[in-house]
């Protein structure tokens, strides 16, 4: 099984190496990229391409706005396309044919809410930037998460419990958190007020929450 996992970073690296190198930040490709997503929350979907040689398509990004809306209150936000290319980069590395995605704008006021009824929503969210999608795959989801990390260019959180991965343009750093019941309140459950916490919860907010909160 190590030699197996071993072999399996191995061919990965190789792939990045494909896609521009490991010795730093690996840049984005300079081809056409292509997307195809959907939202988990409002069951929309999007699929085709986003940018080409020119730049980014006005039309796409218009729908890539409206797909990647905060879904609570049904308000667009900003959108960078820097995010979009780090997703394409570990989908084409991965072989991922589409993406589900959980979380991408939201408001301060939305954030802010989140935030209050659950631990793993940081204050200062980069999702409210327009900087950072919640995602899961039907497949590989590890190995987009040690492509994501091998990239380096922003953040990228693991919630192998809720079976998702966090990416961002933001600041680099890498963290994992259980995020039990994380999953299905971004997938739109309706907001209320915090819930009890198990002892076992509490006493990862205790040791988690002194840093995570300046990382998201």
């Amino acid at each position: 099984m190590r030699m197996r996992l071993r072999r399996r970073d191995m061919l990965l690296a190789a792939g990045l190496c494909l896609v521009g190198g490991i010795a730093g930040a690996v840049p984005p490709l300079s081809l056409p990229r292509r997307l195809k997503l959907k939202n988990a929350n409002t069951g929309e979907t999007f699929e085709g391409t986003y940018r080409d040689a020119e730049g980014a398509i006005p039309s796409a990004i218009e729908d890539l706005v409206q797909l990647l809306r905060d879904h609570h209150v049904n308000k667009t936000g900003p959108l960078d396309i820097a995010t979009l290319d780090f997703l394409a980069d570990v989908m084409m590395v991965t072989g991922q044919s589409s993406a589900l995605i959980l979380s991408a704008y939201r408001t301060p006021e939305t954030n802010a809410r989140l935030a209050r009824t659950r631990f793993g929503v940081a204050e200062q969210s980069q999702h409210m930037y327009g900087r950072a999608l919640d995602v899961s795959f039907d497949r590989r989801l590890v190995d987009a998460r040690n492509a994501a990390r091998l990239m380096r260019r922003g953040g990228v959180g693991w919630y192998p419990t809720s079976h998702f991965i966090h990416i961002d343009t933001g600041p680099m750093r890498n963290w994992e958190l259980d995020g039990s019941g994380l999953d299905s309140l971004l997938a739109g459950r309706k907001l209320g007020p915090a819930a009890s916490v198990a002892s076992r919860m509490a006493r990862l907010r205790a040791l988690a929450r002194r840093n995570y909160l300046t990382r998201y």
